[in-house]
């Protein structure tokens, strides 16, 4: 394993002391997407979603649910929720 110099070692430590902050930026941004795109490209916008939502420690079932009914408004409601929790 390569040795990380000091800078480079505090650049990863602050990725991963917000990395739950960049996945529900990340989020909120594919919900617009979400709303903006059809066909395949929603359905790879879904995908990137269920990823990001699992990394934020939304449950696998909640994330399926949202996906059946493919509705951003639900996923945004959720967001919301999350949010408030911070």
């Amino acid at each position: 394993m390569a040795e990380f110099s000091k800078y480079q070692q505090k650049v990863i430590q602050r990725y991963y002391d917000h990395r739950d902050d960049i996945a529900l930026q990340r989020v909120q941004e594919l919900v617009t997407e979400l709303y903006l795109s059809e066909g395949k490209k929603r359905s790879k916008h879904w995908d990137s979603l269920a990823l990001h939502l699992g990394k934020l420690g939304v449950k696998p079932d909640v994330i399926a649910h949202l996906r059946q009914e493919d509705k951003p408004e639900l996923v945004a409601t959720l967001i919301e929720k999350l949010m408030a929790k911070k």
